[in-house]
C-alpha cells in the first residue's frame, strides 16, 4: 500500500505539471489494488463508449437473441464521417455482425458502430451499463452525430467506469467467459496504438480501446508484462491540443510501465 501511495503522488506531481482535464484509473490485477486520480469523473466518452455496445451486443447474443453471423447491408443513408474504413467503401457491402464489431474495436469504425447502435438500441446499451455497475457511462448519440450534440446530447465515461468494464474482461466474468476471451482477443488486435503505448516497445502487450475528440483524447488497456498484469485508464480533456494530450497519456504510461519493471529489479 506503501509503494500504491507513492505512486499516486508521483503521478499527481506530474499532472500539476500539465494542461488539461486529466482523469486516471490504475489496478494491480496481481494484488487486488490501484488508485484513482479524478477517477468518478464524467468526461465525454468519445469512441471508448464502444466497449459497452460491445458488452451489450454479446449479451444479446449469449441469450440467442442476436447471431454473430447475421448479415448486415450497408446502405448510402448510413453513412457518417470520422474514424472507420467503411465509409471509404461503396454502399452494399454485405458484413456480418461479428465483422461490424471487429471493425467497431480494432479500427474503432463509426459507421460499424451506428448500425450495432441501430440494431441494439440506446436504450438497452445504457440498461446494460447500469446492469454492470457503471456510474458514469451513458450512451446518448450516435456517432458523428451533430444534430443530436447540438441538441445537448452526448456520450460520457469516467476513467474508473472504464477500468471496471476491463477489470471484468480480465476475470472472463462481463457476460460471459466465451464473451470476455472475445472482447480480449479484439482489444489485443487494437490498431491504434498512439496513445498508451506511445513510448513503450512494440513488444508490450496491451489489450486497449480508445478514442478522441476536439481536444480529447482517451485510453485505456490491460498491460501484460511478464511479471505484473495491470490495468491503465488515462482520459485527458480540455487539451490545448490533441497531440499534447496524447503525449500526456504516453508520458504516464510509460512513467507507471517503468515503475513496474523497477519494482521487479529491472
Amino acid at each position: 500500500m506503501k509503494n500504491l501511495i507513492e505512486l499516486k503522488a508521483k503521478i499527481e506531481n506530474y499532472i500539476e505539471e500539465n494542461k488539461g482535464n486529466i482523469c486516471l484509473s490504475y489496478y494491480d490485477l496481481d494484488k487486488g489494488e490501484g488508485l484513482s486520480i479524478k477517477g468518478e469523473e464524467k468526461v465525454p466518452s468519445a469512441s471508448m463508449i464502444k466497449l459497452l455496445i460491445m458488452a451489450t451486443l454479446l449479451k444479446e447474443v449469449r441469450e440467442g437473441k442476436i447471431s454473430l453471423e447475421e448479415k448486415i447491408k450497408i446502405s448510402k443513408d448510413e453513412y457518417c464521417g470520422g474514424s472507420g474504413i467503411l465509409k471509404e467503401l461503396d454502399p452494399g457491402h454485405i458484413l456480418t455482425i461479428k465483422e461490424l464489431m471487429t471493425l467497431m474495436i480494432i479500427v474503432s469504425d463509426n459507421l460499424a458502430t451506428n448500425i450495432l447502435i441501430k440494431l441494439l438500441g440506446m436504450k438497452k446499451i445504457n440498461e446494460m451499463g447500469l446492469e454492470l455497475g457503471l456510474k458514469n457511462t451513458f450512451l446518448g448519440r450516435k456517432m458523428m452525430d451533430g444534430e443530436a450534440k447540438s441538441l445537448g446530447k452526448d456520450n460520457f465515461t469516467s476513467a474508473d467506469d472504464i477500468k471496471n468494464i476491463l477489470k471484468l474482461v480480465y476475470k472472463k466474468e462481463l457476460v460471459d467467459e466465451k464473451s470476455s476471451d472475445l472482447m480480449l482477443e479484439l482489444l489485443l488486435s487494437q490498431h491504434e496504438r498512439e496513445r498508451l503505448q506511445r513510448f513503450l516497445g512494440e513488444e508490450v502487450k496491451i489489450a486497449n480501446k480508445s478514442g478522441d475528440l476536439d481536444f480529447l483524447e482517451n485510453d485505456g488497456g490491460i498491460f501484460f508484462l511478464e511479471h505484473k498484469t495491470y490495468i491503465l485508464v488515462i482520459l485527458v480533456s480540455k487539451a490545448s491540443s490533441n497531440y499534447e494530450a496524447k503525449e500526456i497519456i504516453g508520458k504516464i504510461s510509460k512513467f507507471i510501465y517503468e515503475e513496474m519493471e523497477k519494482a521487479n529489479g529491472k
